[in-house]
């Protein structure tokens, strides 16, 4: 994994205790040092709970991500920053995938939604399909971490094993050049 590179965009722990937000939020719960390490559980677990959180259909998302990492004991930094796939930009093809999702397990039909950014819109539209809605962004909200997280397990232990594989053949040439 590139944890050197990952390592330079951390914030300093103290800088995470101290800020002023956070503290008044979690307290004490910030002075676990395992919010900002870098190693397979932490990082998968932010993965886990980052990307199930970026699919939860609700407003200010890193808060509960933060709450989840800080509770788990996950990389704090990264399950917030993966929430942030769902943006401004990514969060109509994102609800409306879930939408379909949602329709074919309820085996509804999808409707074809013309977006109109109005309350009465908004409440048209989610009265009439937000089960579909619902289901669908808590089942691929599931799916992405579940594939998330364990392609991070994946993907951390196949580096390992290539580390192992390179120092143990580095090994072997110094044995052969003695």
């Amino acid at each position: 994994m590139p944890k050197k590179l990952i390592k330079r965009f951390l914030p300093d722990h103290e800088k995470v205790r101290s800020h002023p937000h956070l503290n008044k939020l979690f307290g004490p719960l910030l002075h676990d040092p395992n919010l900002l390490h870098l190693n397979r559980r932490s990082v998968s677990g932010a993965f886990f709970i980052g990307l199930f959180m970026a699919f939860v259909p609700m407003p200010f998302q890193m808060v509960p991500a933060a709450a989840m990492a800080i509770y788990f004991r996950t990389n704090l930094i990264i399950a917030v920053a993966l929430v942030w796939i769902s943006n401004p930009i990514t969060i109509p093809p994102m609800a409306y995938f879930c939408y379909k999702v949602g329709a074919l397990i309820m085996d509804v039909p999808v409707e074809v939604i013309e977006f109109n950014l109005t309350w009465e819109w908004i409440v048209n539209e989610l009265g009439a399909g937000w089960k579909p809605f619902i289901l669908g962004c808590f089942v691929v909200g599931v799916t992405a971490s579940l594939i998330g997280g364990f392609g991070i397990r994946l993907l951390w232990r196949v580096n390992v094993v290539r580390q192992w594989q390179a120092r143990k053949l580095a090994r072997a040439r110094q044995q052969n050049q003695l």
